[in-house]
């Protein structure tokens, strides 16, 4: 199949609560419900949303909330189907975001790729935390075969939730969490990744995948392109939200501290409207070759991404911030995001109607 899709992404904390229960369980106890395609729940390692607020896994009082993020995709009439009652909830996540995909599963024919989608494709792979090809994990061997192929980077998340072709997988603490969902994002050049789609099918037996248009802004200090200009609302005057993400590694070093943790602290001293860090496990950016954790290291190394959004104005503002911290290490992406919707104590601004501009 390879259709459209929407992705719906949700930004909370750990510890927010419904009347009942734990927002992020509840987002999948609805995802469960509605036999979502495919959805992650995953923890992050720093971030802080509108009110401000650093959460961080630095020190125990700043990690008793760390940050969540919980991404859902399927068809838009499936997604259609659940944002009124996420919208409506009494106590619904800190930021959601609406974008477009095109979604891949089963085997498909070799696809030819949009004109908006060959400049650069992210490419985000969704499998199982035990899958294995032959003895090698999974993950591993597409990250190899990523990497062999010349695309820019790919960074693998774990997840603790979520849903695989429609059925809830869980994490527990006594278990393998075989089928738990894993992401691996990925960018590069279009032809690239429509080149290696046909390699990636024969590695993955039961293959989720999302196709998106992104802007490659730097590769290992080097500055290809600044983020897309945007204007603040489309022609209907639906408003326009923009997002960066920063590939790098928690080795990683600027001014004397994790590269990571020095870009959230001068991005919320510029008062962004949020960032959020997601810790991987394996992956690799830039010249560098695919890597995570390894006995004997003092210094974790493995890859972080760290996911800013805020209005098309002040993406740019922020840019000359990324700019600099990344003045030697990162892969930086940008893309345009359709539709956002916040709450503040008193309301929920925004909205999740899907402005249109091309770029």
């Amino acid at each position: 199949m390879n259709e459209d899709c929407l992705k719906l992404t949700a930004y909370l904390g750990e510890r927010d609560r419904t009347e009942h229960d734990l927002l992020a369980n509840h987002l999948l106890d609805l995802y469960e419900q509605h036999a979502v395609q495919s959805s992650i729940l995953m923890r992050g390692i720093a971030g802080f949303g509108l009110k401000h607020g650093m959460h961080t896994d630095v020190s125990l009082t700043l990690s008793e909330d760390l940050p969540v993020v919980a991404v859902a995709i399927d068809t838009r009439e499936r997604i259609d189907v659940l944002l009124p009652g996420i919208l409506a909830m009494k106590q619904h996540p800190g930021l959601l975001t609406l974008e477009r995909a095109r979604l891949l599963t089963g085997t498909t024919e070799p696809i030819e790729l949009p004109e908006d989608l060959t400049e650069a494709t992210k490419l985000t792979l969704y499998v199982g935390r035990q899958e294995r090809t032959g003895r090698t994990p999974l993950f591993v061997a597409i990250c190899d075969l990523l990497n062999r192929r010349g695309v820019s980077g790919a960074t693998v998340l774990l997840g603790v939730d979520g849903t695989r072709h429609g059925a809830r997988e869980r994490a527990a603490f006594f278990g393998r969490n075989a089928e738990v969902p894993m992401m691996i994002i990925s960018v590069g050049p279009g032809k690239q990744i429509a080149n290696v789609l046909p390699e990636l099918q024969q590695l993955v037996t039961e293959p989720i995948a999302t196709l998106e248009r992104v802007r490659v802004c730097k590769r290992d200090g080097q500055l290809l392109a600044q983020p897309s200009e945007l204007p603040g609302t489309d022609e209907h005057g639906l408003a326009l939200w923009q997002k960066l993400m920063i590939h790098s590694s928690e080795s990683a070093q600027y001014d004397g501290q994790p590269l990571h943790r020095a870009l959230i602290g001068r991005l919320r001293a510029a008062n962004v409207a949020g960032a959020t860090t997601v810790r991987g496990i394996w992956g690799f950016h830039g010249d560098h070759p695919p890597h995570g954790d390894k006995l004997l290291q003092l210094r974790r190394h493995v890859p972080t991404i760290t996911i800013v959004i805020d209005r098309p104005e002040r993406i740019a503002e922020a840019f000359t911030i990324v700019d600099e911290v990344t003045a030697e290490r990162g892969l930086v992406t940008s893309e345009m995001v359709p539709a956002a919707a916040t709450r503040t104590e008193e309301r929920v601004r925004g909205g999740l109607r899907l402005a249109r501009h091309r770029y």
